[in-house]
């Protein structure tokens, strides 16, 4: 392996329509939603949602107070999450946040659903952080989350562990399960099986995570100009430990 891996497609399920409708319904509650829409206290904050997806955060946030910008690169996540915007209430953009290049500056950019995975390789890291950087006024945080590779969540990433069932409106009742494929370093290969049960259709779609440490992470951080506070190893604030299954982190422009 020589270290570098560029994800520059979108895997099918961020831009098949069927797979689209079943994320929130396969997810169900997010612990993190709660924990991002707790750390924008009070506003109202201008707030950019990177890697928005369907919507889940950026809508809650909005309902909060605060003035938001969606942003993904995949059409389809979208498009849904506009159909859920009933009110107009978020301005919705289809970019890479790697490229973004927005006139808006934020108080608070966020990263969420474990999507700061996706940057397969440094160059990928750094230019998120370098453009997070620079869209965030002083003194605003930055906060995203990566799952702890100490944790190897990987492991459960079996049919038997990883099962879940959902009665999605339009669809029927969905079956979906992970299976990890391969492990080569700091990237774990995995796929993903969705069985529609009423029809007795399958749609499998491979995936590559990056799993970073947590220093790498505290040094990109740092390169990119941020000051680093306190990373949770939960959502409900823990500290991090080797068996916490998240890295939490919430950085700072130097006012």
């Amino acid at each position: 392996m020589d270290g570098t891996r560029h994800n520059t497609e979108l895997d099918e399920h961020y831009i098949d329509e069927r797979l689209v409708a079943l994320y929130d319904p396969i997810n169900g509650e997010r612990e993190d939603v709660r924990f991002y829409v707790e750390l924008t206290g009070a506003g109202p904050l201008d707030v950019l949602d990177a890697g928005c997806g369907t919507g889940a955060l950026a809508l809650a946030m909005a309902e909060a107070g605060h003035c938001v910008v969606g942003l993904d690169p995949a059409a389809p996540m979208l498009e849904a999450a506009r159909r859920d915007d009933t009110r107009g209430q978020v301005q919705w953009v289809c970019a890479d946040a790697r490229e973004m290049d927005l006139a808006e500056r934020f108080d608070l950019i966020t990263m969420t659903g474990h999507a700061f995975q996706v940057f397969l390789d440094d160059d990928s890291m750094h230019a998120f952080l370098r453009r997070a950087f620079d869209h965030l006024r002083p003194g605003g945080r930055l906060a995203f989350e990566t799952r702890n590779p100490l944790a190897r969540a990987w492991e459960r990433w079996t049919p038997q562990l990883s099962r879940r069932r959902a009665l999605v409106e339009g669809i029927g009742e969905v079956e979906w399960t992970a299976s990890t494929l391969q492990v080569d370093g700091e990237h774990v290969t995995f796929e993903m099986t969705h069985r529609f049960l009423d029809s007795g259709e399958e749609i499998i779609t491979p995936s590559t995570l990056r799993f970073p440490a947590h220093e790498t992470v505290r040094g990109a951080l740092k390169s990119a100009g941020f000051e680093v506070g306190r990373t949770y190893g939960d959502w409900d604030r823990s500290p991090v430990t080797p068996s916490s299954l998240e890295l939490i982190f919430v950085a700072r422009v130097p006012a």
